[in-house]
């Protein structure tokens, strides 16, 4: 009896502690209850933060850099890799997107401007031009130039004005399936005395490039020049309407003079598929007003300028937009001309040989065209 007792006091005990141990911790949990908190209905995903733009990022570098005070060095903040110029890894990248990936080569020079030169006239601007005509081309394309030298393009004098052609050009690559045609270009050189070459790989992206090259050789062995025709060898100028142009020009329009089949309200286009594709991971905005590709014609004090402001514009792979935001540094702006025409001539105006009397520049044409072509500009029927 007296251990049944015991064994009861005992049981009662333990369901005592039971109760209290409940008690405790209904009250416990009651202090910790917060509000219920609302999960989202769909995939739970991170914001993605929106980087700024390659070249935009680019040009903001050189915006600081150019602002600083008169004491500091832009040149030397600028400098790049050294010379001669190699990938530079330092252009900060911070995705390589897959729309970016065909501006690899460019985005890793476009830092760099300085490329030994290959070779160059001995004698370039002995005799300063009244106009030079200065014409982007490739080293396969001897054709096309051959076509130039036997027709707008033959230098000499016009009256009393001097007419001076030389072809700009980088290396062939054989990363671009080109054949070695330096020594043939050599020798093409050697007996023409018109060609201008760097060392850089010269590709569609690398075009503004070669502009660059151009102006600051301009600046050291041409300055003088009083007009300078830019364009590209698959172009048809009409040198003599040209020449009249200038002649005619009043002296106070020289200053500014920069004419072309100029292009307003532009904006880059997201096509892949297109010649002219800028992605947004490269630039964002809207693009200055422009010349179109083909050829422009300045003065040759616009082109020192231009050389000038150059080098506070980072390098955009469409040369003529390029061109745009330097001329918008400048506080110029380019005037559009009737006579370019950089979308060509309309259909079944090819074939008047009327047509191209009132016309500067037709883009584009094919080395026979220009051979055909040529001769109607002193047909007297027009």
């Amino acid at each position: 009896r007296r251990r049944h007792r015991l064994l009861g006091a005992v049981m009662m005990l333990q369901v005592l502690a039971c109760v209290l141990m409940g008690v405790s911790w209904t009250l416990s949990r009651d202090d910790r209850v917060s509000p219920k908190v609302a999960s989202p209905s769909g995939r739970f995903r991170r914001p993605r933060a929106v980087a700024t733009p390659l070249w935009n990022r680019e040009q903001r570098r050189l915006d600081l850099i150019y602002n600083l005070p008169a004491s500091s060095s832009p040149g030397q903040a600028d400098a790049g890799p050294a010379h001669p110029c190699q990938p530079d890894h330092g252009v900060p990248v911070q995705v390589w997107d897959q729309d970016l990936l065909p501006f690899r080569d460019f985005v890793l020079h476009m830092r760099c401007r300085r490329f030994p030169m290959l070779r160059q006239p001995a004698r370039a601007c002995a005799r300063t031009p009244f106009l030079l005509l200065a014409v982007g081309s490739l080293v396969p394309h001897l054709e096309r130039r051959q076509a130039i030298r036997q027709t707008w393009g033959r230098a000499g004098s016009y009256g009393n004005r001097t007419v001076q052609t030389l072809f700009l050009l980088g290396r062939s690559s054989p990363l671009d399936h080109s054949p070695d045609l330096q020594g043939l270009l050599g020798r093409e050189a050697e007996l023409h005395q018109d060609v201008l070459q760097w060392d850089y790989r010269d590709t569609v992206l690398n075009r503004t490039l070669k502009g660059v090259l151009f102006l600051e050789w301009f600046s050291q062995n041409c300055p003088r020049a009083r007009f300078v025709l830019q364009s590209q060898d698959d172009v048809f100028v009409n040198t003599f309407g040209m020449l009249r142009l200038l002649e005619e020009l009043p002296e106070r329009e020289e200053k500014d003079l920069f004419l072309g089949d100029v292009v307003s309200g532009a904006a880059p286009h997201r096509d892949p598929a297109l010649r002219s594709f800028v992605p947004e991971s490269l630039f964002v905005g809207q693009y200055p007003p422009y010349a179109g590709a083909g050829g422009h014609l300045l003065s040759g004090g616009v082109a020192r300028r231009l050389c000038q402001v150059s080098r506070r514009v980072a390098l955009f792979p469409l040369p003529d937009v390029y061109t745009g935001m330097c001329l918008e540094k400048l506080g110029i702006v380019p005037g559009k001309h009737s006579g370019f025409r950089t979308s060509g001539v309309q259909e079944g105006d090819g074939e008047d040989p009327c047509t191209y009397r009132s016309l500067m520049l037709v883009h584009s044409q094919t080395p026979q065209e220009m051979l055909r072509t040529w001769p109607w500009l002193t047909n007297p029927e027009c």
